[in-house]
């Protein structure tokens, strides 16, 4: 556990320059507004340690998978997102000396991401030659205009004798990631002016598109400007002012982005880059900040959650919520969640099973169903590639990726990237748990039913049937808990195998003529199908009552987390894999995954016998771990359990309990403060016959703590005090719930 910013309810702050973890102070003051996002790095050179970061949603590059051996049907390429044209890029002189913060002698130093309006500034006052001079920096990617970066600078003397300042303000494409397989440049300039750059990424071997990014700036300031310089990289013009003591100046500066997702051809994405440009110019920056604040007003007055009397859960809550509206706002089905989203390049910036499984649920209770049902849209729109994955395996049907930008696999681990099916059954849980929260069924009975049909296709083709137990098995394969590779019948693969292909056989009878001749599902499979259903392996050991994690599993040596030394925590960072492997110590929830997808469909029995056996041998070292924990251990009234698991998801960033956040922030496990807090405290359970129950409860060091929830087309306000419960209808018709089982009409 690492904390480096002061604990405060709506901001992360701190008064001092931490150089040594600049990284993570960068991580964890990263911005973004969906289309675009950033790492918290410094608009100035910095000669110490830094990690910049600027990146464009969509924008990726394929790099050669690089391994001392080939397998057929390994991924041809890896998929990464790439650096930006550094478009913040501005330097700073005073008496012609460059300033530097890891150099200069600084005093009253702030840092303030303000996650209530989603801006970050930074204040310092710097000693140099004898001169000194106060700063004050400002910027926000709009909210209001997607293609909108903002920035403000000022600088007042604090000299007793004049001061000269030269502001050296950029569009620079010299850039590169700093990743070992990206030691070269993936921007080629198109073309290039006094305010503005169009740049394509290189071509590639594979086929995928190539991409173009347009970027025009524009200023507003009173200083004079001295000079403009174009070269074949970067862009920049000099504005200088010497001010006498006390005097103030101030630069604007105001780029906007567009790329070829939108603009196909380089002359509409000029055309478009110049008439956003033109618009914008032509409003205030007050007036830009007043949109951009009213659009996250909006925002919060839906989602926030309020926690009275811990403030340190109360800020963990609001940032892993800032965390995932940087990210993702569910405009555009072409989107997905990266679990690193604007904040860093680990993990390619792509789509991982995280959303299925993790964030959808959160999106079903703070935002309108279009944006759940956008995230569907993206696998279906991806399907083409899912086929293309299957075959490479040599099977029917759709595989979807575990890693991918465009539908196609595009991960570098084998143990990962094949092995790790059971993607294919979270895909469908989640068609399931937007249905089943949303009420709406067309997504179900079209797209839904056709991405069902080829994922049991997938699965039908990868069961074996064992002639010796009569029963089908899946072999090799990697479960939640990465771990444990190449397994035999890890028992939540296997469960969704037949959950799914049980499901699809149910919407089967409900999709209508048309769409079931054009799903083309013979008998033979159907019966095949129910065979599945009907004989699935599934581990479970009768003398502890648990089902089994793998064959095998309870061979090894049984021992629990705590008889870890410390000093060899996280395992990860001090044991070899050879070790990790050989170990019972699980990474994240893997049965216990299971139970927490399907709940209602376990006994309090079977819940407490598994939670009880498997959560003393989790490490919890998957960023996803802790919030599924929390809620089942709130279930099963572990409320202090639930609290510190709580307590470790909300603030695993804040905390870098990992010690991995300096890489980025663990975007998609910001899901996992709403999730063990609607999901576990409160006890929010959506049932299959479409009804609302809670359970809640007040952990003891709160004061209360509230909600608001979106259900079917509804706004549901949810109190928790300690005198008792209290909801109320916001808006929408009335509503029949059910609080500990006792129903409670709200109107």
């Amino acid at each position: 556990m690492q904390r480096i910013f002061e604990v405060s309810p709506w901001n992360v702050l701190t008064h001092k320059l931490d150089k040594k973890n600049k990284r993570l102070q960068e991580s964890l003051t990263s911005l973004g507004n969906g289309y675009m996002g950033m790492r918290g790095n410094f608009e100035e050179d910095y000669s110490g340690d830094s990690l910049p970061g600027i990146y464009l949603a969509g924008i990726w590059y394929p790099d050669k998978t690089r391994v001392g051996w080939w397998k057929n049907g390994y991924p041809k390429y890896f998929g990464k997102v790439i650096n930006a044209v550094n478009f913040i890029k501005m330097n700073f002189l005073i008496n012609d000396s460059k300033l530097d913060l890891n150099k200069d002698t600084i005093s009253d130093f702030t840092l303030d991401l303000n996650m209530k309006n989603a801006t970050l500034t930074r204040s310092f006052v710097v000693d140099k030659d004898g001169s000194k001079v106060k700063f004050n920096f400002e910027r926000f990617l709009s909210g209001a205009q997607k293609e909108l970066s903002v920035q403000k600078v000022t600088f007042e003397n604090l000299s007793a004798q004049p001061v000269e300042i030269k502001v050296i303000s950029s569009l620079d494409a010299n850039v590169k990631n700093e990743d070992a397989n990206y030691d070269e440049h993936f921007w080629k300039v198109l073309e290039i002016t006094d305010d503005s750059i169009i740049a394509e990424t290189k071509p590639n071997d594979f086929g995928t598109p190539r991409f173009t990014s347009g970027m025009q700036v524009h200023y507003v300031t009173a200083l004079p400007e001295i000079e403009r310089k174009v070269d074949k990289l970067e862009t920049s013009r000099t504005f200088a002012t010497t001010l006498k003591s006390q005097e103030t100046g101030t630069i604007e500066k105001r780029v906007v982005v567009v790329t070829s997702r939108d603009y196909k051809v380089v002359d509409d994405l000029r055309d478009a880059m110049e008439g956003i440009n033109a618009k914008a110019s032509q409003v205030s920056y007050t007036d830009l900040l007043t949109a951009h604040e009213q659009v996250w007003n909006q925002r919060w007055n839906q989602s926030d959650i309020k926690i009275d009397g811990d403030d340190e859960a109360q800020q963990g809550m609001r940032f892993n919520l800032f965390g995932l509206f940087t990210t993702y706002s569910g405009e555009d089905s072409r989107l997905n969640i990266g679990p690193k989203g604007f904040t860093g390049e680990k993990y390619g910036g792509a789509t991982y099973w995280d959303t299925e499984a993790f964030c959808i649920p959160v999106y079903l209770g703070v935002s309108s169903p279009e944006v759940s049902r956008n995230l569907l849209m993206y696998r279906y729109n991806q399907l083409s590639g899912a086929y293309v994955n299957a075959k490479e395996q040599g099977l029917k049907g759709a595989l979807f990726p575990m890693v991918t930008f465009n539908g196609i696999e595009c991960h570098n681990e084998w143990e990962i990237t094949f092995e790790e099916i059971h993607r294919n059954g979270d895909i469908a849980f989640a068609i399931y748990n937007y249905t089943r929260y949303t009420g709406d069924k067309s997504f179900v009975l079209n797209e839904g039913s056709k991405i069902l049909t080829e994922i049991s296709r997938f699965w039908a083709d990868r069961v074996h049937f064992s002639k010796r137990n009569g029963e089908y098995m899946i072999h090799g394969v990697t479960g939640p808990d990465e771990y444990e590779n190449n397994v035999d019948n890890n028992w939540y693969t296997n469960f969704l195998a037949k959950w799914t292909l049980k499901y699809t056989l149910q919407i089967l009878g409900e999709v209508s003529k048309e769409q079931y001749e054009e799903l083309n599902v013979s008998d033979a499979e159907i019966k095949q199908w129910q065979d599945i259903v009907d004989k699935m392996y599934l581990p479970y050991d009768e003398d502890l009552g648990i089902f089994v994690q793998h064959d095998g599993f309870l061979d090894k040596d049984i021992e629990p987390v705590s008889s870890i030394p410390k000093d060899q925590l996280p395992i990860n960072q001090h044991w070899s894999w050879d070790k990790i492997l050989r170990s019972p110590y699980i990474k994240q929830g893997d049965v216990l995954q299971g139970i927490w997808d399907f709940i209602d469909d376990f006994s309090e029995r079977e819940k407490k016998r598994n939670f009880d056996f498997y959560e003393p041998l989790t490490v919890h070292e998957s960023s996803l771990s802790p919030a599924i924990h929390s809620v089942l251990a709130a279930d099963l009234h572990y409320e202090e359990k639930a609290v510190a698991l709580y307590e470790r998801t909300a603030r695993l960033d804040l905390d870098n309990y990992n010690n991995d956040t300096a890489d980025g922030l663990h975007i998609t496990s910001m899901t996992g403060g709403w999730l063990a807090m609607v999901q576990g405290f409160a006890g929010m359970r959506v049932h299959d016959d479409g009804s609302l129950s809670y359970k809640p409860f007040l952990p003891k060091k709160w004061n209360s703590y509230s909600f608001r929830q979106v259900f079917r087309d509804r706004v549901i306000e949810i109190s928790v005090e300690k005198d008792g419960s209290h909801f109320k209808l916001i808006s929408g018709k009335p509503l029949q719930i059910k609080v500990y089982d006792e129903p409670l009409m709200l109107k």
